[in-house]
């Protein structure tokens, strides 16, 4: 199966989602002046979602750095986000810039850490997913 590439903040949401998926994953760092990942198969990104109450800065700066490498933006196949329920509309909102930006789908989205159904419903819809994924272009413009 190809990889998966993620980003966590301090909080480490998605990070203890990723612990707990148990599948290998790259780590955007936190900090600017850490090296990126550099994946060499396609991937799905997973994000958490950061937006005032109109929606702006949803995706995290470091994200955005990650997919503006024309090389690693080009590996990029779909898009899952997380988020808070309580900020409504805005909730994994990151999901839908990435997908808009990128022409790649919003595959999942999910609170906080996740739920252990969130678990098992992201590892099957990957494996499916993988499965039925053509190779070819992916994202052509960053966030």
């Amino acid at each position: 199966m190809p990889g998966l590439v993620y980003y966590s903040s301090a909080s480490g949401n998605t990070a203890r989602f990723i612990a707990r998926l148990g599948l290998p994953a790259l780590r955007i760092p936190i900090r600017p002046e850490d090296p990126m990942p550099a994946p060499v198969l396609p991937f799905v990104l997973i994000t958490p979602s950061y937006a005032d109450g109109e929606g702006r800065g949803a995706v995290a700066k470091q994200v955005i750095r990650f997919l503006n490498d024309p090389a690693r933006r080009a590996l990029i196949r779909g898009v899952i986000a997380s988020g808070n329920r309580s900020f409504g509309a805005t909730y994994a909102c990151a999901g839908g810039v990435v997908s808009a930006k990128c022409n790649v789908p919003v595959l999942y989205r999910f609170e906080l850490a996740g739920l252990d159904t969130d678990i098992a419903r992201v590892r099957a819809g990957l494996e499916k997913f993988w499965a039925a994924q053509p190779q070819g272009e992916a994202c052509s413009t960053a966030p």
